[in-house]
């Protein structure tokens, strides 16, 4: 059988694509209009559609709900955050320590909003596991686990090459660290779970729905206009397709491959039993996990971004970024040399100019966004949303300063990225360097990082 490619996701083909929700029918009006469907705007519609049950609350979604990276990510709820460690220079230590406390937390609060609105997404509790896998990588690898203990991660494990080795038996690895707080999940059952719960507090969700511009108190469609006195952008790779946001977030790709169900005796060999997520301290990372059904999903960079932050088809990937997984999949588990892939896809993620995640409300307009998550948005959009939540109370008067509408990733301003063709050789510039760095790092003996991608680091402001 040969390999699927696209067609969404995966996770759709396994699970089904979500019966069509009505566009919208004409000009109407909200307390509070939504744009976007995936994991962001949905859980805002939930926690505000909560706190305050009478607002009415109107949510957009282009396509249907999920059809962005929410229902193509690799299923990695974790507590990493982009751009806690400038949070930390900008605002100190403390204030950034908040911000990674707040995100251990939405580990915990994700999984529990999934219990009590009874969404079975596959969740399973294994934490995450990086591995390296060379001294360079292995230097980077007790940085990263000094630095994240530092922002009191106390609970974090630092392995070396045979506690690895008992966890997940990847060939090569010379040492790991392990955090608690992250859970392997099905990304489409979670959406379709979340937006099921969204409905049933009687929010309004309109799919095949376009929003072509957004300014105070309007969200525009070619069905219609919705008039609202908070608009809140939760549009994340997709941000560049609306009126003058085409510079906001870059959107970046990420593909993945997921293999054929491996049989008892390959899960013997591989071990893995605790289903932890599983990444690597490469520049150009990978991510995995173990599906429910007892695959291997994992994903990394392909072609990193289209000309003109373009997106792609329905999640087609290019054949040599199929191959290019493939090739990860075997480096690490050589046994698996003959293992079929029965599905590759790809799909966008929003990377603003300063890689630093951020909510934003603008009191002035009544204009709200959050997003930039760069990868990580599965745990950290739920943040966003309790945080969006906050700042809409507070700015109406239901509440005050909350914990959250404090931490130092609200209201954090990002320049825009160069225009183009600077955007698109920046990019491809960028990461040939980290293809570069990582591949003298694997035939290398030096334990310390590659100079050029200190350099490239340096100059993209990662």
């Amino acid at each position: 059988m040969s390999t699927v490619n696209g067609g969404i996701s995966f996770w759709y083909a396994q699970d089904g694509a979500p019966a069509p929700r009505e566009p919208l029918p004409g000009d109407t009006s909200a307390d509070v209009c939504i744009v976007g469907g995936g994991y962001t705007g949905l859980w805002t519609a939930y926690y505000l559609k909560k706190a305050v049950p009478f607002l009415d609350i109107t949510v957009l979604e282009a396509k249907f709900c999920g059809y962005g990276a929410s229902g193509r990510n690799g299923g990695w709820l974790y507590n990493g955050i982009a751009g806690r460690d400038r949070y930390a220079r900008l605002h100190g230590h403390e204030a950034a320590v908040r911000l990674q406390q707040a995100m251990n937390a939405t580990v915990t609060e994700v999984l529990d909003v999934c219990d009590t609105e009874k969404i079975e997404a596959d969740q399973h509790r294994g934490g995450v596991l990086e591995v390296a896998l060379s001294p360079a990588q292995l230097a980077r690898l007790k940085e990263f686990h000094t630095a994240e203990t530092a922002f009191g991660e106390t609970d974090r494990e630092l392995y070396g090459a045979r506690e690895t080795s008992e966890r997940i038996r990847v060939t090569g690895a010379v040492g790991s660290s392990w955090t608690p707080h992250g859970a392997r999940l099905h990304p489409v059952k979670l959406v379709k779970g979340l937006a099921a719960a969204v409905e049933a507090l009687g929010v309004t969700v309109h799919e095949s729905t376009p929003v072509t511009e957004i300014r105070p108190k309007h969200a525009v469609t070619p069905y219609g206009t919705v008039r609202a006195p908070y608009v809140l952008r939760c549009t994340e790779g997709f941000t560049a397709s609306l009126a003058g946001q085409r510079r906001t977030w870059l959107p970046m790709n990420s593909s993945m491959i997921a293999t054929e169900p491996l049989t008892e005796a390959q899960w013997e060999s591989i071990g893995w039993a605790g289903r932890e997520t599983l990444g690597d301290m490469a520049h150009a990372y990978m991510y995995a996990q173990r599906t429910a059904d007892g695959r291997i999903a994992l994903g990394g960079r392909g072609v990193p971004y289209r000309f003109g932050s373009k997106t792609d088809n329905d999640g087609r990937t290019q054949p040599q970024t199929i191959e290019a997984l493939r090739e990860i999949l075997v480096r690490f588990f050589p046994q698996l040399a003959g293992v079929r892939v029965d599905h590759a896809w790809s799909g966008v993620l929003g990377v603003p100019r300063d890689w630093c995640a951020t909510v934003t409300l603008d009191r002035s307009t009544g204009l709200g966004w959050a997003g930039g998550y760069v990868g990580s948005g599965v745990a950290t959009a739920n943040l966003a949303a309790r945080t969006l939540r906050d700042l809409v109370q507070q700015d109406s008067g239901q509440s005050g300063a909350t914990g959250l509408t404090t931490l130092p990733w609200v209201n954090h301003k990002v320049r825009k990225w160069e225009p183009e063709p600077l955007r698109w050789l920046g990019v491809q510039t960028m990461y040939a360097a980290f293809r570069g760095a990582d591949r003298r790092e694997a035939t290398g003996h030096a334990a310390t990082t590659d100079r050029v991608a200190i350099l490239a680091n340096r100059l993209s402001g990662r």
